[in-house]
């Protein structure tokens, strides 16, 4: 066998066994297709999530249910205002039975945080969070402590309430790689959602252990990106910063601030991981299309004109998406084929 052969079977036991923890997930979660398949390419590229929508829609419960299915450990942190730093990171407790201090790690040394409503806690404490976001590591009475691997934070938050809520800086949310707008299900989800809770609660089971989940992430880093998808990704990040550039003139004076260049880099990993649930041995232009909103739309921030004038981010990335040249998919699996 080859070593092509090798990487192939890889990929394909990948997506079986993803696919498989789909499913498994979908017994408790009705509909929400999209949102469950975004936090599964999130998981595959190592990447934090946002979940947003109001209250009801299964955002805490899908969070839950997915940890159940992957192996590893799990922490929920309910955030409140009255949090502080140490209630997350921990902290030092003197003993005085033995006269020394001793260091009490806090919940987020799991490989999988829930950070619930994560909007109302004070700036402080979403300060702490962000150095084990991105560091993956936290510091206590001058000592650094490295948190579990794999490390993910899953957080929610509701869009509709402003009382007791701290919208979080744009340093915190460019952490996420992806924010998820969660929206409400049909009207035939929604009918089986209330049949199913007149039954009793399913128990899922557990369906890849964390050993798994990195094959699978490593499966999914053999994934093709070639230069005309990561110059794609680049051009809409582009876009976000340099609207005129690209033929939107009238979008510029919307824009404060367009994506940083995690919004590329980000938005060609989750690619690769898209293109791995679909099948697929390289990326094509349909994967940075579909994931862009959920890369980009947290990472533009929109001027005074628009928000006075009621713009949304979706809207304006609607309008990059349509103005930006798409690459000629068949193209690109002519060259894929070529290098195979």
């Amino acid at each position: 066998m080859t070593d092509m052969d090798g990487i192939h079977r890889s990929r394909e036991a990948a997506r079986a066994a993803l696919r498989e923890a789909l499913g498994e997930i979908k017994r408790v979660i009705v509909g929400q297709d999209a949102m469950l398949e975004r936090v599964l390419v999130s998981l595959l590229a190592g990447g934090h999530v946002l979940l947003e929508g109001v209250p009801g829609l299964a955002k805490t419960l899908t969070l839950k249910t997915l940890a159940s299915v992957l192996g590893g450990t799990f922490g929920r942190i309910q955030f409140t205002p009255d949090l502080v730093p140490a209630d997350l990171v921990g902290t030092r407790i003197w003993r005085p039975d033995t006269s020394r201090f001793d260091t009490e790690l806090g919940p987020v040394f799991h490989n999988f945080i829930l950070a619930d409503e994560i909007n109302r806690a004070p700036a402080k404490v979403q300060s702490a969070l962000l150095e084990v976001m991105q560091e993956r590591q936290v510091t206590i009475g001058g000592a650094t402590y490295a948190v579990p691997h794999p490390f993910i934070v899953m957080a929610t938050q509701n869009p509709i309430e402003s009382e007791g809520t701290y919208p979080l800086p744009e340093a915190q949310v460019d952490r996420f790689l992806m924010k998820i707008l969660v929206d409400y299900p049909s009207p035939g989800e929604e009918a089986a959602v209330v049949g199913r809770s007149l039954q009793p609660a399913v128990t899922v089971r557990e369906c890849l252990s964390l050993a798994d989940l990195e094959a699978h992430a490593a499966a999914a880093a053999t994934v093709a990106a070639d230069r005309t998808m990561i110059a794609y990704a680049v051009a809409l990040a582009d876009a976000t910063r340099h609207p005129a550039a690209h033929g939107m003139a009238d979008l510029a004076p919307l824009i404060e601030f367009g994506s940083s260049p995690r919004g590329p880099i980000g938005l060609v990993q989750a690619a690769r991981a898209l293109a791995l649930l679909r099948g697929r041995s390289q990326v094509e232009p349909a994967d940075i299309r579909d994931l862009a909103p959920d890369v980009l739309r947290h990472r533009i921030v929109l001027s005074y004109d628009a928000l006075s004038e009621g713009v949304s981010v979706d809207a304006l990335l609607e309008r990059i998406l349509a103005a930006v040249p798409e690459p000629d998919a068949s193209l690109i699996r002519a060259a894929g084929d070529a290098r195979r």
